[in-house]
């Protein structure tokens, strides 16, 4: 669960597969091309010639944060519709598909509009609506071609084809031999100029079938309450999955209005890694990518959370072995603090080498499981960073709280070895290289950072910013946040039915 270290260093070029000649920021801007459409789009294209295939990566500056009340999930929703086809991909007929969409959407905004009223509502009209749109659904059924788009992808010989939502982007991605660079160029801009929302409502089914299952399994539901209590105002506090009964009544309507809001082609950053011309891609661009209407910019999130002024507490009671977890407010990604919480991070709880792991599992033996991570909730704006443990048999969340907050106390107490810096700083690198060994992986990476932090080239600046994290930098980062008035605690408390003799 910790967030991805998305480094690089000069330093570290050669080690990488496919950047053997980008020994400086110099060479590797040579193989990186970066361009705009009039529309307003950015590409990132970077040529490694390794292998006759392309990696190609769509970054939609939008996710759960940006949704309001009523709509929550909506960001989520939507990328599965992203998978629907087009009016030519995905239909049978489409002329007479929309017809029936389009009927179908009139009938649940009627739907919807008389389950609003609560204990007012016509239960008789209700029932007739909801049989009318399930016959709607039926007919609409018959003109589908269901999961066109990926048997496309498939039979040209893609893989990976997938997308994430999270909450600061939303991501598609997916990978295609090298000839294939114009079909991907139709099919990426064709769903993204002329998207066809058909199956939403069986969709949204899915996704609330999704957060079902999620509300039995009691450590998301932990999360999703520590985020909550963690959070008075900020979207952070929200679950990306949204909530139930904004899930239930949300429209497709409210998609498209959604769509035309954040997916307007200057919302849009494309990175492709491979086997490219740059030039090929341009002149490709312009023609495919070039019809994409711009949209007004999205405005960020203002809503800022205020300092937290004490602890707080929550217990979770559920079926299911103990578990403690404490948050605590940290900055933005784009804070000079970042790079000290990725090595506080590391010598703190990552690995069985920490300090968290050392003294709660191999030492102690009260538990069996201990970690610290940060961007659970986000990076774009102050997140959290988080530590949890799974206790022992025998022991207690209040035993692994007490060592965790000691250890705690005493990384701002004593200052760290040069050992454990060094050990930090060199576990940077290799989970780079790891990161970065395939195409995808950089595509992901480019693209991350040239819209998250501002450019590409903060890749090459925040491993030195690493380096140069000093053990006083620890000490100092965990006095100033890992503090009581701005931690929150939560507990999961074994709860088991009693079984009747």
């Amino acid at each position: 669960m910790r967030r991805r270290l998305v480094t690089f260093s000069l330093a570290l070029a050669f080690l990488v597969p496919g950047l053997t000649q980008a020994q400086n920021l110099a060479d590797f801007e040579a193989r990186l091309t970066k361009f705009t459409l009039d529309n307003g789009l950015k590409f990132l294209v970077f040529e490694r010639h390794d292998a006759p295939v392309v990696s190609f990566v769509t970054h939609a500056n939008v996710g759960s944060v940006d949704e309001q009340l009523g709509i929550t999930g909506i960001a989520h929703v939507f990328e599965h519709m992203a998978f629907k086809g087009t009016s030519t991909i995905g239909t049978k007929d489409f002329a007479k598909e929309k017809k029936i969409l389009d009927e179908m959407e009139r009938v649940f905004q009627a739907l919807r509009r008389e389950r609003l009223k609560g204990h007012l509502a016509d239960s008789s009209k209700i029932r007739q609506l909801s049989e009318e749109f399930a016959r709607l659904e039926r007919e609409a059924d018959r003109y589908i071609e269901h999961d066109e788009y990926e048997r496309v992808i498939d039979r040209e010989g893609g893989t990976n084809l997938n997308a994430t939502t999270g909450p600061d982007a939303t991501r598609y991605f997916y990978s295609l031999p090298s000839n294939k660079l114009e079909l991907w160029m139709s099919l990426e801009s064709e769903r993204f100029r002329d998207p066809v929302l058909r199956e939403f409502y069986k969709e949204k089914n899915v996704v609330l079938e999704e957060l079902r299952l999620g509300q039995n399994n009691p450590i998301r539901r932990l999360i999703e309450d520590l985020q909550a209590v963690a959070y008075e105002v900020h979207p952070y506090g929200r679950p990306v999955i949204g909530y139930k009964s904004d899930l239930e009544l949300l429209t497709c309507q409210q998609a498209y209005d959604f769509f035309r809001r954040y997916y307007g082609a200057n919302n849009l950053t494309i990175a492709i890694v491979g086997d490219v011309n740059p030039e090929e891609v341009k002149h490709l661009a312009k023609i495919y990518f070039g019809r994409l209407p711009k949209g007004e910019p999205p405005d960020p999130v203002i809503t800022e959370e205020p300092e937290q002024e004490g602890e707080r507490r929550f217990e979770l009671e559920a079926p299911a072995q103990p578990f403690v977890i404490m948050a605590f407010h940290r900055p933005s990604i784009n804070h000079p603090d970042d790079a000290v919480f990725e090595v506080l991070t590391d010598i703190l709880g990552q690995g069985r080498t920490s300090r968290l792991y050392t003294r709660l599992v191999k030492q102690e033996k009260i538990a069996v499981q201990v970690s610290a991570f940060s961007g659970l909730t986000g990076e774009k704006y102050p997140g959290l960073f988080v530590c949890y443990a799974v206790p022992a048999r025998g022991h207690t969340n209040q035993e692994c709280e007490a060592s965790m907050l000691d250890e705690i106390e005493k990384i701002k107490r004593e200052p760290v070895t040069p050992e454990e810096l060094q050990k930090a700083k060199d576990r940077a690198r290799a989970n780079l290289v790891r990161q970065l060994q395939d195409n995808l992986g950089l595509a992901m990476e480019l693209a991350y950072y040239e819209v998250i932090t501002g450019d590409w080239r903060n890749l090459f600046k925040k491993l030195d910013e690493i380096q140069a994290v000093s053990a006083e930098d620890v000490r100092r980062v965990a006095s100033t946040y890992l503090t009581k008035r701005n931690r929150t605690v939560g507990h999961l408390v074994p709860v088991f039915a009693q079984t009747a003799n």
